[in-house]
């Protein structure tokens, strides 16, 4: 099936309310992404939210990296 639209995926299929919830906005390295917690020492990056494409091509924060609590020195919640 293919849906020609311009709505949002996540109007059209709307994900659960325990998945986001495990979500957190960050500011890691300078660079704002949404993270979620994989288990007590780590966490999973799920999306960047910045317009520099030299984010992107950093390996320590693509998504699906994990980070370590203890690598988090430069991180601040939003």
């Amino acid at each position: 099936m293919i849906l020609y639209t311009m709505m949002p995926i996540e109007l059209i299929f709307p994900s659960e309310q325990a998945e986001e919830s495990k979500q957190k906005l960050i500011t890691y390295q300078g660079v704002s992404m949404l993270v979620e917690q994989t288990d007590s020492d780590h966490v999973q990056v799920v999306r960047i939210l910045s317009s520099d494409p030299q984010h992107y091509l950093n390996q320590q924060l693509c998504p699906g990296a994990k980070i370590s609590f203890a690598n988090l020195g430069g991180l601040s919640a939003l």
